[in-house]
């Protein structure tokens, strides 16, 4: 499972001109999985998320966590981050897992994000999804649930 994880002062996602999913400070997390992500790897991945330590103290310091600050969440779904672009000039995607599991995964992975308490919203799963943010700092990091 992988995680782009930016650090936000706001972010939206709008499907067919309509805004459907928003957050205000906190994350937009970019998710993908791969053949053989499971329920261990969201579990692994949702803990890494809320506790991790990027937003600034009273010093300016990154020593506080999304659930210190009362942080929030935009989950979009992005099976592209599987892409391989070593050969070629178009990108392979057969390290992405198949839809019709992955959106289970994706599912499951924000289900267990908000019983965390923390309020997250999301884009549909394979839609045209339209997404603006504000990264702040910028802070944007990598998360891969396995070595």
């Amino acid at each position: 499972m992988r995680v782009i994880l930016q650090r936000v002062t706001s972010s939206s996602v709008v499907i067919d001109g309509k805004c459907v999913g928003k957050s205000g400070l906190g994350y937009m997390l970019l998710v993908g999985f791969t053949h053989d992500d499971t329920e261990k790897d969201i579990d692994y991945m949702i803990d890494k998320i809320i506790h991790l330590r990027v937003f600034s103290d009273k010093d300016g310091n990154m020593n506080l966590s999304l659930e210190d600050v009362k942080g929030s969440i935009l989950s979009i779904s992005q099976f592209t981050l599987y892409a391989d672009a070593r050969k070629g000039r178009r990108p392979s995607f057969i390290e992405a897992m198949r839809p019709e599991k992955a959106t289970i995964l994706y599912d499951l992975f924000n289900q267990k994000l908000k019983e965390t308490g923390i309020p997250v919203e999301t884009g549909i799963f394979g839609a045209d999804m339209k997404v603006t943010l504000t990264n702040d700092g910028p802070v944007t990091i990598c998360l891969e649930s396995r070595k």
